[in-house]
């Protein structure tokens, strides 16, 4: 085999090797992989006491909730906010909010926007990047919070005991897989159609399709009731508030509070000027709904905005990525936590910027901030209301260094009220529009 420059030639690899064995670190460490796993074996313990579960401003919230084997991370943690305001109406102790009937409709309104996004690109190439981007992952569990408002305005909530989980909206995978190939075999006959100039036979076909995906979900996740009522008890003893819609029980016990909110983001990189607004194409679930919109603001504002809310005993929706020096079992995550560089050399803390441009890092969960620990008005560490479920973490609850949070974490939901008259004007000016795969976005995926 003729030599390429930069191969690895038979004397390359003997080098490397050599190398390999003088080393007797490498021996003790491929002892200690054989048989666990690499994030346990590099856990720093040091790293806790700076993650301790003390906090100096905590809210008391409801016990945690459990998405199970789906990727709904961020209808969660929305409900889980919303469920707070309900429980301080009614004085409640427990209470959730049907994840199912959200999810339900959240997956056919997917569809019918990537449906109709196909047919508004069915015309390019089958690589396109945008409409290779849709095809990729159409119904993903994924979504933000823009979404989550639109699918609530329209359709409103219920509680949990009248529209409970279902196997399938638990364990999403096969019925997110057979919906997308549907979806993929619509794009090639509309595609053709489209090319053809037979608009109108390829929105035909476009009905007949989304039809056939209703009922699968309607079969997968269940038919929700269209009236109920919303029994609870409370310290004063049993209520009932009887044959509420969706919609009219939303508006009674949330209504416009759900407007008041906006999203803000942390992107550090040339791309996204601080104090603009951005939104990302192609990305939603709700045809008519409102467009995602960002404000792109400093961390140390966003801090503030964040700590300015859990005074006002707010809990905080917000988005980060979680792939990074976390523990799933533990409640501590910590920066320091995963020793990467003494075990295998290689240094993976890049400045924040470097992380989002070179798809080191983006948003990959939502969750709940519930709590801070303030040193001199300086936050040293929070905490976390997960969708783990309660055996993970402290009865599902997590705490964040500092470092971490300042690292991972990329958007939170902050009332207006708390945004001052700059920020505020930025958010109703015309929005830069980004890819569809920016990493602002990667949260619906």
């Amino acid at each position: 085999m003729s030599h390429v420059n930069g191969s690895l030639d038979e004397t390359r690899t003997k080098s490397i090797l050599s190398n390999y064995e003088r080393d007797d670190k490498n021996t003790i460490i491929r002892h200690a992989l054989s048989r666990n796993a690499i994030s346990s074996v590099i856990y720093d313990s040091s790293s806790l006491p700076s993650v301790s579960p003390e906090f100096s401003l905590e809210l008391k919230t409801l016990p945690v909730a459990n998405q199970k084997a789906s990727g709904r991370c961020w209808i969660f943690a929305g409900l889980n906010v919303l469920r707070e305001i309900i429980a301080k109406k009614c004085d409640l102790k427990k209470f959730e909010l049907s994840q199912n009937y959200i999810s339900l409709y959240d997956k056919i309104e997917k569809a019918n926007f990537a449906l109709e996004s196909i047919l508004a690109l069915g015309d390019r190439d089958h690589d396109d990047r945008e409409f290779s981007f849709i095809l990729h992952d159409p119904i993903g569990d994924g979504g933000q919070w823009d979404m989550f408002v639109n699918l609530v305005k329209k359709y409103g909530l219920m509680p949990q005991e009248a529209f409970p989980e279902t196997f399938q909206s638990n364990n999403t995978r096969e019925s997110d897989a057979l919906v997308s190939a549907a979806i993929r075999g619509f794009a090639p006959k509309a595609h053709a159609l489209l090319l053809a100039k037979k608009v109108d036979e390829a929105r035909q076909l476009k009905e007949e399709t989304i039809q056939k995906i209703y009922f699968m979900f309607l079969n997968a996740f269940g038919v929700p009731p269209k009236s109920f009522d919303f029994e609870y008890t409370n310290e004063k003893g049993y209520h009932v508030d009887k044959n509420l819609t969706p919609v009219e029980f939303f508006e009674k016990y949330v209504g416009s509070r759900i407007d008041e909110y906006q999203s803000i983001i942390n992107s550090p990189t040339k791309d996204k000027p601080y104090n603009k607004n951005y939104t990302i194409d192609y990305l939603g679930n709700v045809i008519e709904g409102r467009k995602i919109n960002h404000l792109n603001l400093p961390m140390e504002r966003i801090k503030e905005l964040i700590i300015a809310q859990l005074k006002d005993k707010e809990p905080v929706w917000f988005g980060s990525d979680v792939g990074f020096y976390r523990d799933r079992g533990a409640f501590a995550w910590d920066s320091k936590a995963m020793d990467y560089k003494s075990f295998f050399g290689f240094d993976i803390d890049f400045k924040k910027e470097d992380m989002l441009d070179y798809w080191h890092s983006a948003m990959n969960h939502a969750m709940v901030i519930t709590g801070v620990n303030l040193v001199e008005n300086v936050p040293t560490r929070w905490k976390i209301e997960n969708s783990w479920g309660g055996d993970n973490g402290n009865a599902g609850y997590y705490v964040m260094s500092k470092e971490w949070f300042d690292t991972f974490v990329y958007q939170a939901v902050i009332l207006k009220k708390y945004l001052n008259e700059k920020e505020l004007s930025a958010c109703k000016a015309e929005p830069k529009h980004l890819h569809p795969w920016d990493p602002m976005g990667t949260l619906a995926d």
